[in-house]
């Protein structure tokens, strides 16, 4: 009799605590989660906080349209602190741990090529909202920055054709991005009929901040009597004395032109931006776009950041493009299975903040408008030049030989990366 009431006292726990747990799994499954990968401290954080902030907001619009599939949406933040190997860590924490259905993060490509080979070990699924070099396409990450034919070889062609640029100095931050761009670029300026004396390339650290040495070269590369300018890759807060140091040497924009690749309105905020009016910089979006949708995201994003002096950027529309086709691509597959969310993502269109409609094409890269903006005294850009249409991301460069001949997509019958249309397989890593 005592074991039966024993027994009976065991079952009753027992079946408690299974009812605790099938209680426990139903409420983590109430939301839908989010991950916000961004450096949120150091030399990054002057660009990434802002993407952070914009995840939260596309998160509180979607919650306030009813969430999705029937759930809210959870946001999940975490700070990889500018720190690469720690990109991997807080990357497999989201994905791992936190059992998040999608990933919005990285800036700089040392930090996406951290956290790749998690992303496709786990199978996540990663929105890359930034500029990159190109020469990759993985299946488990859906680059809607641009590709260097979206911005770096527009870029050169506006400074050749419309300024007649002759001599190029390619400087930039010492990483993948700035050295893979400025190797096609490099190749591309030689193809073009540039000579090699007449390209300089100069490379820093994440955080340099002694310039004075730097532009007086730049200065005097740019007195031998050819107009000449500067491409700079250079990323994060050394942006700022870097324009500073512009300033402090009198190089204007009529002298020395300078287009930049990562420098948009956030980094501009920062700074006294009136010695630097008639600078470049080459993005998808400006915002200056005067468009009924773009009035629209910067009124949500005041009053979202309680803020009207806060600018908007690039990036931030990268990542309002890639979230609601995001969204759209899980409502068509019911689902957010990362597998079946990618299926659902190719062919969907989603308009852009400048006019026209983005398009995700196979390659996993978007079909974006390029902008060409001059740097005005208030901290915002004209736009001076564009592409009459979108411009298809390409992913792997045609000005590198050993790239020429590789397409990515994901798509049968090659549901490939990196396919070398001159032997018919697939190389190196399927990526």
């Amino acid at each position: 009799m005592i074991w039966k009431k024993h027994s009976s006292f065991a079952k009753r726990l027992l079946l408690t605590g299974l009812a605790g747990l099938v209680v426990g799994l139903a409420n983590a499954a109430d939301t839908i989660k989010v991950g916000a990968l961004h450096s949120l401290s150091g030399t990054m954080a002057i660009s990434e906080t802002t993407l952070k902030d914009t995840v939260l907001m596309l998160v509180e619009e979607q919650n306030k349209k009813g969430g999705l599939l029937g759930k809210q949406l959870e946001a999940v933040v975490v700070d990889p602190a500018s720190d690469w190997p720690l990109f991997a860590e807080k990357a497999r924490e989201l994905v791992d741990i936190e059992k998040v259905d999608v990933v919005f993060g990285c800036w700089t490509s040392v930090s996406r090529k951290s956290v790749l080979p998690v992303f496709e070990e786990l199978n996540g699924l990663l929105f890359y909202p930034v500029q990159y070099e190109g020469e990759e396409s993985s299946k488990n990450v859906f680059y809607t920055g641009a590709a260097p034919n979206q911005q770096a070889i527009p870029a050169v062609n506006y400074l050749m054709d419309e300024l007649g640029v002759e001599r190029w100095v390619l400087a930039g931050t010492d990483y993948v991005y700035p050295r893979t761009t400025n190797k096609i670029l490099e190749q591309y300026l030689k193809d073009s009929g540039v000579a090699a004396s007449d390209i300089m390339i100069n490379y820093t650290p994440f955080g340099h901040s002694d310039w004075q040495t730097i532009v007086s070269d730049i200065r005097t590369f740019g007195s031998e009597g050819k107009k000449t300018a500067v491409v700079s890759t250079i990323n994060g807060d050394a942006n700022v004395p870097f324009y500073k140091e512009l300033g402090n040497q009198g190089i204007s924009a009529e002298d020395i032109p300078v287009v930049a690749f990562s420098v948009g309105e956030e980094e501009l905020s920062g700074i006294d931006t009136e010695p630097l009016v008639g600078h470049l910089a080459a993005w998808n979006y400006f915002m200056s776009a005067d468009e009924d949708v773009n009035y629209g995201f910067i009124e949500k994003w005041h009053a979202f950041i309680g803020n009207e002096e806060r600018v908007t950027n690039d990036p931030m529309e990268a990542h309002y493009i890639g979230f609601n086709m995001w969204v759209e691509a899980v409502e068509k597959a019911g689902t957010t299975d990362v597998d079946a969310v990618r299926e659902a993502m190719y062919g969907l269109t989603y308009p852009n903040l400048t006019g026209g409609t983005a398009v995700m094409n196979t390659n996993h890269h978007l079909t974006k408008p390029v902008l060409i903006g001059e740097i005005q005294a208030d901290g915002q850009f004209e736009t001076v030049w564009q592409t009459p249409g979108g411009v298809i991301g390409d992913a792997w460069s045609d000005f590198l030989p050993d790239s020429k001949p590789i397409v990515a997509d994901w798509t049968a019958p090659i549901s490939c990366g990196n396919y070398n249309i001159s032997t018919g397989k697939c190389s190196g890593q399927n990526y």
